[in-house]
């Protein structure tokens, strides 16, 4: 795969984006907004020493969303031909005629958009073959199956090549865009001694592909977590303090932005209403956001209204500071917006009162006895109420020490009692996407067995 194998350049997507603002103001909008974008990859998976699939894949769109007052209407395509741009702003023009007015409808305040650009250091093209990936995928396998004669079989091993690039612009005069690129190597393999099969996996996803970690300790590690969880049992129903490992924690984090994003908020459909200025974590967690990050995976100078974006603190002593919103939803609540339309911007949660001291092995000490999570099953989260039940499995830990594997389990609780029983958060920090949190302890939740 080359590193030249966009079809535009960044020029000629500007272009297409002014011709479509050009030919919304012809045609009577009162504002307009466009995003054109482009996108390629490809993926390999290994199973079994063989490859299972190759895949290609190959995107280009234009978004247009204009209005008429406040009516709004939106149309898309994926035709680049100056006849099919403006079709679609035609098209788009037409819808908004039809729809009803809407008083929070519109583009942002001009002064709150992106002026200057920002170079965040996104965009590493992998140059990589299919030859190649798949020379790699099997490394990876081979890394797994290597370690021990009881990982019986594997669900593949595999390597992703994804690269985007995109232009927004608005009437305001707003026009700004850039490449990105995401890539990863992942490997899932099944344990089996007698009748016991077990399964886990692991991966590394970078925007820089020098970043990513080796093939071979990617198959390596999966196996270990495999074998591990040979001889997993339940545990009878009891309330105990569970540890969700680094990966899942990321989950509770976004459990937390979804509860107090604008739309949840606006409509009602939270377990956090109201909450600003309020206790919601322990008085040590700190979660901020760094939308400026070089590299990382969620960093933007912009979200998605072109308004710019900013480093904050949302909670601070464990007392939320700022919700999620974009320019529609911060309308509909009477507030500014956050620059979040689109989402979170590198969160980053960190824990004051235990900065760096805890790793795994001490967050274990810690507990003393209960439940460490490794893997959660189910989508059983009610954003409502904050009810939280999933499906788990993981380790039962015994003075500190975990003693043997679990499964077939469920752990319940309460959102916001669970947030408000963080006993720690780890220095185990795993990135992999816009969330950055160590495991984290929670004092007490309700684990069903047998």
């Amino acid at each position: 795969m080359s590193a030249s194998e966009f079809s535009y350049d960044q020029d000629h997507l500007r272009s297409l984006a002014r011709q479509v603002l050009d030919h919304a103001a012809k045609k009577g909008a009162s504002a307009c907004e466009v995003d054109v974008s482009e996108g390629f990859g490809q993926s390999v998976t290994v199973r079994r020493d063989e490859v299972e699939t190759i895949e290609y894949n190959r995107d280009k769109g234009i978004g247009v969303t204009v209005y008429l007052g406040q009516r709004r209407g939106h149309a898309s395509t994926s035709d680049f031909s100056a006849n099919a741009v403006k079709a679609t702003v035609e098209a788009a023009v037409s819808i908004a005629r039809f729809t009803a007015e809407d008083d929070c409808a519109g583009l942002p305040e001009e002064k709150l958009l992106a002026k200057a650009p920002m170079d965040l250091d996104l965009y590493y093209p992998w140059s990589i073959d299919v030859e190649e990936a798949i020379a790699l995928a099997r490394r990876c396998e081979q890394s797994a199956f290597a370690v021990s004669p009881r990982i019986t079989n594997s669900e593949g091993a595999s390597i992703s090549v994804q690269q985007s690039q995109f232009v927004s612009a608005n009437s305001l005069g707003f026009l700004d865009g850039f490449a990105t690129s995401r890539h990863y190597i992942s490997c899932s393999v099944i344990a089996g001694e007698g009748d016991d099969m077990q399964r886990d996996d692991w991966y590394s996803s970078k925007r820089d592909p020098l970043e990513l970690a080796g093939p071979e300790s990617i198959g390596d590690y999966a196996a270990r977590r495999a074998l591990a969880r040979l001889g997993a049992r339940q545990v009878k129903t009891r309330k105990v303090p569970v540890i969700f490992e680094a990966p899942l924690a990321a989950g509770l984090l976004g459990s937390f932005v979804q509860a107090v994003s604008g739309g949840a908020l606006y409509r009602k459909s939270t377990f956090l209403p109201d909450s600003l200025g309020k206790q919601i974590f322990p008085k040590f967690l700190q979660v901020s956001e760094r939308p400026h990050i070089p590299k990382a995976l969620a960093s933007s100078p912009f979200d998605d209204d072109g308004v710019a974006t900013h480093d904050r603190e949302v909670v601070k002593d464990g007392v939320l500071q700022g919700y999620f919103l974009s320019t529609y939803t911060a309308r509909k609540l009477g507030m500014p917006t956050t620059g979040n339309a689109g989402g979170s911007h590198n969160l980053i949660a960190t824990s004051g009162q235990h900065a760096g001291q805890h790793d795994l092995a001490g967050l274990l000490k810690e507990m003393g006895t209960g439940l460490l999570v490794t893997e959660l099953l189910g989508q059983g989260v009610n954003y409502v109420t904050g009810d939280y039940s999933r499906g788990a499995a993981g380790y039962w830990v015994e003075n500190g020490v975990i003693a043997y594997p679990v499964h077939e389990i469920t752990i319940a609780g309460n959102l916001k009692d669970m947030f408000k029983g963080i006993v720690a958060i780890g220095n185990d920090v795993l990135v992999r996407g816009s969330k950055q949190i160590g495991s984290v302890l929670i004092n007490q939740m309700t684990v069903a067995g047998n």
